[in-house]
């Protein structure tokens, strides 16, 4: 094991290469203890912004009503409400010992806050969808009233803010959900603590080398011993290490090494999860702070224009969602999370942008455990030359990016970051931002790629034109058939992009129909199965095309794109609406991005009676999109009767890489097929080790054709 300490300031060594090494999932650190906060906050709006001079950051004011967290104000009465608004919660911590440290921790608050303690002002933060935390321990008393100020507000330089690309008070494409929109809660831990690690790992055949870089907290110099262990897929103890170390006061980096024997690979079909354990104990063995976080072991690479997922060519789809529903907005529960991701995963969704802000870090976990690939953006959404080059847009843009890297950049899910949607990048002012941006990603995480979404590629007339030009692979949004011109237009498009930037991998970070070109909602969705239908096939035939993502899942509020007349609304962008029902475009999207095909026949005897069945399980090439190898596959078969009754089953392996594989199978079960009614139906899955369904199929027998006797 190599240990050292630096300061926190000093820099982090550029990798030598760009292939991603082992990235990591990083969940909430586990303190000596948390409190929550969520319950019993009293809330009320500001109109007149008056609130602070009223006093109401040391006394709560009559007519407040009570909310639990995560909570928007703009569900509900004050739905379109723009402006600041309050929260209150009084709570009472008991005795601390001497030295105990205490934190107090928002997931994230929409958009600009304030916060004070007892009367007494913590600090702020702006920015929507990133976590922040204050030291609090001096502060506390044995009754203490919260009170948090919030301006949901945009403007020119707000990350997100107008979009003045288009128009100088041009709104965002999605809704300003303004309130405290994740958890609240304390962490309480002795004179030291752990602020949170950085887990990143190099990749042998027979082991791999992890790297763990904690940042520590100490109020005084301090002895302090930590253990480190890291626990294998199955939860075994894969390695551990002790360290004596001497903690300066203030913040300290370790770097300690750590070597995985036989590592289980992060991959689409199974995403193995390892953790590391910190523990940090004072030198009489008193445990001071503790963090878990897991991680993947794993490869992905950016090859002769191919996209790589552990040495293996992939070409990947998925969807963009947006935090968004009419019950919750912004301030979404674990259960409409998981509602909507379980879908996006049943639509076969392995590749995700996944919107144009940072994740809940349920989502990140959702994606590592599920074995689909991201690429996280902060929302610098159309914004303009003059924007870009403000040198306060930047300042907050970095700042936003870095939040966003320190808190989600272990997840093994994240390949790449995005730094804008939109925007002027075709400028001098936006390629200057973009090198900006792609230096600081560069010095916080250089094993990860970086790029940004554009809808300009095909105009540009020559590649230094653009800050595509220094991106490490494209990323293109295209709306033909809509926004961009007609569909027809897309192959010379495409071929304008490829021609410009031949040696850059592309990924279609977005593409899709939206319904204010159409004349209601059923015809725009026949317009975007109309779409899906023609243009996946011309993404397909470009080789250097990796992974395309449709905008997006589900229709979503918004000020903008909306139908004739409409100030506000739900955007008719999605395969579901805003309550989750499916449109047609939803199963031909399914279909379309499924996997693997499976066909099937019967087999009759001679006497014309169904005796079994022959079927075919047929992978997509890597001329497809999507393309994945298919590992652990196994063919799974049910026979039911007329009453949907099952009378035989039976499973079996897919081999691994096979282009197509054929299985003959005769019925042996007759005992209970003689006692069933026909006519037969039989149903074909093809699943992956995770259970996930990834092909299917529905045999039905004819009437002439009874079971054998």
């Amino acid at each position: 094991m190599r240990l050292k300490f630096k300061t926190i300031t000093q820099g982090i060594h550029r990798a030598a290469q760009l292939a991603l090494l082992g990235l990591a999932l990083a969940t909430a650190a586990t303190a000596a203890t948390r409190i929550d906060l969520d319950a019993g906050w009293q809330f009320r709006i500001d109109p007149a912004a008056t609130g602070e001079t009223a006093g109401w950051s040391s006394t709560p004011p009559a007519g407040t009503r009570v909310v639990d967290l995560p909570h928007t104000w703009n569900v509900g009465p004050d739905h379109d409400y723009l402006g600041v608004a309050w929260y209150f919660r009084s709570f009472d911590l008991a005795p601390r010992a001497v030295g105990d440290h205490v934190e107090l921790h928002f997931g994230a608050t929409f958009y600009r806050s304030r916060i004070w303690l007892n009367g007494v002002e913590l600090g702020g933060h702006e920015g929507g969808f990133t976590a922040y935390s204050f030291d609090i321990t001096s502060h506390l008393r044995e009754r203490n009233l919260l009170v948090v100020r919030l301006d949901n507000r945009p403007g020119a330089a707000t990350i997100p803010g107008y979009g003045q690309r288009g128009a100088p008070d041009a709104w965002y494409d999605w809704w300003a959900y303004g309130g405290i929109v994740r958890d609240v809660w304390l962490s309480q831990t002795g004179p030291a603590w752990i602020i949170r690690q950085r887990i990143r790992s190099v990749l042998a055949d027979d082991h791999a080398q992890v790297a763990d870089r904690l940042v520590i907290g100490s109020g005084a110099r301090t002895a302090a011993r930590l253990r480190l262990t890291v626990y294998d897929p199955g939860g075994a103890v894969a390695v551990r290490r002790d360290v004596r170390a001497t903690l300066a006061s203030g913040s300290s980096e370790l770097d300690a090494s750590l070597d995985v024997p036989r590592p289980q690979r992060w991959s689409i079909d199974r995403p193995q999860l390892y953790r590391l354990e910190a523990e940090l104990r004072d030198d009489r063995g008193r445990i001071l702070d503790s963090q878990v976080d897991t991680f993947g072991l794993r490869t992905v690479e950016i090859r002769d224009r191919h996209l790589l997922l552990n040495g293996e060519r992939v070409r990947l789809t998925g969807i963009a969602r947006h935090e968004d529903s009419p019950g919750e907005g912004l301030a979404e529960t674990r259960g409409t999370m998981l509602r909507d991701w379980d879908d996006l995963k049943a639509l076969h969704t392995t590749l995700s942008r996944p919107v144009h802000y940072p994740q809940n870090p349920y989502i990140l976990d959702y994606a590592d455990r599920h074995g689909i690939l991201l690429i996280p953006e902060i929302p610098v959404w159309q914004f303009s030359e003059a924007q870009l080059a403000d040198p306060a847009v930047l300042a907050l843009a970095q700042r936003q990016m870095t939040e966003m890297i320190e808190q989600a950049g272990n997840h093994p899910s994240i390949f790449a970051w995005s730094v804008a949607n939109e925007s002027a990048t075709g400028t001098p002012g936006g390629i200057a931002y973009f090198r900006a941006m792609r230096d600081l990603i560069r010095r916080l995480d250089a094993d990860r790629y970086v790029s940004f979404a554009d809808d300009n590629l095909p105009k540009l007339e020559r590649a230094q034109d653009s800050a595509a030009n220094d991106a490490d692979f494209l990323m293109m949004n295209q709306y033909f058939g809509s926004w961009h011109g007609p569909s027809s237009a897309l192959p010379a498009a495409l071929d304008r992009v490829d021609a410009l930037f031949p040696g850059k991998m592309a990924i279609i970070s977005e593409f899709g129909y939206a319904g204010v070109f159409a004349s209601g909602p059923q015809e725009a969705d026949r317009m975007r199965i109309r779409t899906l239908q023609e243009q996946i096939p011309v993404l397909a035939a470009r080789d250097w095309i990796g992974g395309a993502m449709l905008w997006c899942y589900q229709d979503y509020r918004s000020r903008r794109n909306l139908w004739p007349g409409q100030t506000e609304g739900y955007v008719e962008h999605g395969l579901v609406d805003e309550e989750r029902q499916r449109k047609p475009s939803y199963a031909i999207w399914r279909a379309l991005n499924a996997p693997a095909q499976v066909q099937a026949r019967w087999r009759l005897d001679r006497g014309g009676r169904t005796v079994g069945f022959t079927a075919t399980v047929i992978p997509r090439s890597s001329a497809d999109l999507p393309y994945r190898p298919l590992h652990d596959h196994q063919l799974s078969w049910e026979l039911l009767d007329a009453k949907g009754k099952p009378v035989a089953r039976g499973r079996r392996p897919v081999d691994d890489g096979a282009a197509a594989q054929s299985f003959d199978e005769r019925f042996t079960d007759t005992a209970s097929m003689d006692a069933a009614a026909g006519p037969w139906r039989l149903l074909l899955h093809v699943a992956g080790p995770d259970g996930g369904l990834d092909a299917e199929m529905a045999l039905e027998a004819p009437p002439d054709a009874p079971p054998r006797p």
